[in-house]
């Protein structure tokens, strides 16, 4: 079974860091497209950043400079470090995948094509 599990999340005060994980199962990670999501209550799925089947990585605005997505091919995990915590960073945070290999996508086309989810882990940053 393909499947994907995220952990790490939990409740920060604001300026703090959470370091999010993500193991993988069941597909060839190490060339996957894959990626994080987030969504708040009340509020649209947003994109907090991709890394393609080449390693490119992208970010949306407001996670630049302070999250980073890495990814350890020899355990299938995807990483999110996140740094200096807002509380508008409060949601649930989702990683995804493309059962495929796509090199130069960014996540709005993850976000089209992706065929699994995890659960999600819950942020919530405290002011």
């Amino acid at each position: 079974d393909v499947q994907l599990m995220e952990s790490g999340g939990g409740l920060v005060q604001a300026g703090g860091s959470l370091r999010l994980s993500c193991a993988a199962s069941g597909f060839m990670f190490s060339s996957s497209f894959m990626g994080w999501f987030r969504q708040a209550p009340g509020k649209e799925r947003e994109a907090v950043g991709c890394i393609d089947s080449d390693g490119r990585i992208t970010y949306a605005d407001f996670a630049k400079g302070r999250f980073t997505i890495s990814r350890d091919n020899a355990n299938d995990i995807l990483y999110l470090q996140m740094n200096s915590l807002k509380p508008d960073d409060t949601a649930m945070y989702y990683c995804a995948a493309a059962g495929r290999r796509v090199a130069g996508g960014n996540c709005a086309i993850l976000l089209l094509i992706a065929d699994t989810w995890g659960q999600g882990t819950q942020v919530t940053v405290s002011s």
